[in-house]
């Protein structure tokens, strides 16, 4: 071989060992690995989430005597009017005690009226009195001018003009001895008869609420709805406070959701979500936060906003997606098994012809169900391999076949 032949050699040897592509690299079948596009578009985060249907609105019924079940009136499953009887219970011994408890204040209330009415007797004779003496003296004053002119001009004894001047002047200060008394009898009247009616109003409330302690021997339906309520039979013991069922409104639901704890800092009300039912769309919004947490879970409940889905009923379960905060234009990767092996920190990156996949350090950003926020190293309408890395070693080169 010719000297220059052999430089030449070198000088290739060379350059492949100075510029050749050294990365590691693998074949890979295109169609065992899921492909997607690096695409601009609303990201809106939220979070999946089971909720159960509810009544809007639950009335229970609970028992405020206790008591033996006397009569059912109502089925569970009925349709319910306002004030119908549900349940009657009967309490011999509850009965008895608010008989004697009415005969009690009965009593009472009839003192306090014969004491108003001796009040109103005494104030009558006292101006019954007061009229005799200023009928006295209408009699006495004239009778009493006249006599002492007459006496005056010695044509009347001074005896009959004693007489007449003593009975003119003692009615003056009987008259006013018993205007004084009667006052002060009637600033002390005014005070007595304001007392009693107000204890003889307060013993009538207190009747009336005795009265319908018997009431609460009948359970009734607090509103209009469905009655949902245990088996009870007739003869069956009732204690107070025990729950005796519940009736509901029929037609307007509510969803009750139980979130994960790590959310509660971004919840609250007003907050929309949306759900599937029947092939629809339906969106709902937030409208209490429970904020009591249990078993590291706290509810909230949700109506619908808008349109309700027909068919509802209670206890099925609605897939929702709840949203937290606002949306924005982001740049998106669609989700896919590549982040559990590699953190987010890298993907493998389509080149422009499709038949290599290189590997490129990138940054993700918020996620959702469907998509990660691209905050660097990918630019809009770059596809990337985004199924399982787990069977790609440490490859930085996929060839694609």
């Amino acid at each position: 071989m010719s000297y220059g032949g052999i430089a030449l050699a070198v000088v290739l040897v060379a350059w492949m060992l100075m510029f050749s592509d050294r990365r590691s690299r693998l074949r890979v079948e295109r169609d065992k690995i899921a492909i997607a596009e690096v695409k601009r578009g609303v990201f809106q985060e939220f979070i999946p989430q089971t909720g159960t249907v509810e009544p809007s609105r639950t009335v229970y019924l609970d028992a405020i005597e206790g008591g033996i079940i006397k009569r059912v009136a109502v089925e569970s499953g009925t349709m319910v009017k306002k004030g119908d009887v549900i349940l009657e219970l009967s309490n011999l011994n509850r009965e008895l005690a608010v008989l004697q408890q009415e005969a009690s204040f009965n009593e009472s209330i009839n003192r306090a009226r014969e004491t108003r009415l001796n009040l109103m007797r005494n104030d009558l004779e006292q101006r019954q009195t007061l009229a005799l003496i200023e009928n006295q003296l209408a009699i006495l004053e004239p009778l009493y001018h006249r006599q002492k002119y007459l006496y005056e001009q010695k044509l009347l004894s001074r005896q009959d003009f004693e007489r007449t001047e003593a009975d003119y002047k003692y009615n003056l200060e009987r008259k006013r001895i018993t205007y004084e008394v009667y006052k002060a009898d009637s600033i002390d009247r005014i005070r007595q008869l304001r007392e009693t009616a107000a204890s003889e109003m307060r013993m009538i409330k207190s009747l009336e609420a005795v009265r319908k302690i018997l009431d609460n021997l009948i359970i009734r339906a607090p509103i209009d709805g469905q009655l949902t309520r245990p088996q009870l039979d007739v003869g069956q013991n009732v204690n107070p406070g025990q729950r005796l069922g519940q009736v509901d409104v029929v037609g307007s639901y509510k969803v009750r959701v139980e979130i994960d704890e790590l959310y509660l800092p971004r919840i609250y009300e007003g907050l929309r979500a949306t759900t599937s039912f029947a092939g629809k769309d339906y969106a709902l919004t937030i409208t209490y936060v429970y904020p009591t947490v249990t078993n590291g879970r706290f509810p909230v409940d949700m109506q619908f906003a808008g349109e309700i889905p027909e068919g509802l009923r209670r206890g099925l379960s609605l897939r929702l997606r709840i949203e937290l905060g606002q949306s924005s234009e982001e740049l998106l990767l669609p989700t896919g098994g590549f982040y559990k092996d590699t953190g987010g920190n890298w993907v493998y990156v389509l080149e422009p012809d499709g038949q290599r996949a290189v590997k490129r350090n990138i940054r993700l950003g918020r996620k959702n169900t469907e998509h990660y926020e691209v905050l660097e190293g990918l630019q809009p309408g770059e596809k990337v391999i985004v199924s399982s890395y787990e069977n790609f070693g440490n490859n930085e080169v996929l060839i694609l076949k």
